[in-house]
C-alpha cells in the first residue's frame, strides 16, 4: 500500500501532479529551501520512489522503517545532525508519514 499512497498523493512515474499534495509539499520546500529543491528532501526522495515503485525496497513501509535500509540510514543521519530526534517535517518524517497515510480509502 505504500507505493500506492506514494502515488496517489501525486509522486508518478511521469511527474508531480499538479494541485496534489506532492505540489504542494514541492512548492513548500522550494519557498523554504530559496527557489529549488534540495536533494534528499522530502520531495525528490518522495518523487524518485513514486517514479520507481520503491517505498518499500528503500525501507519505508506501512509498518514502520525497516532495519538496514535506506529509510533506516537517512533516519539516522537526520537524528545525529539534530541532537539525536527527527525533525518534524524532515525527510524521513514526511516520507513514512505519506507512506503509512491512506490516501485511497477504497482500498
Amino acid at each position: 500500500m505504500s507505493d500506492r499512497n506514494v502515488r496517489n498523493a501525486g509522486f508518478t512515474p511521469s511527474g508531480i501532479t499538479g494541485g496534489s499534495l506532492a505540489s504542494s509539499l514541492m512548492s513548500q520546500e522550494a519557498r523554504a529551501s530559496g527557489g529549488g529543491v534540495p536533494s534528499g528532501g522530502p520531495t525528490s526522495t518522495l518523487q524518485e520512489m513514486g517514479a520507481r515503485g520503491t517505498t518499500h525496497s528503500s525501507g519505508y513501509t506501512s509498518s514502520g522503517i525497516s532495519g538496514g535500509s535506506r529509510a533506516s540510514d537517512t533516519m539516522s543521519k537526520e537524528a545525529t545532525a539534530h541532537g539525536g530526534g527527527v525533525p518534524r517535517g524532515g525527510t524521513t518524517s514526511t516520507v513514512q508519514s505519506i507512506c503509512e497515510s491512506p490516501f485511497n480509502k477504497n482500498e
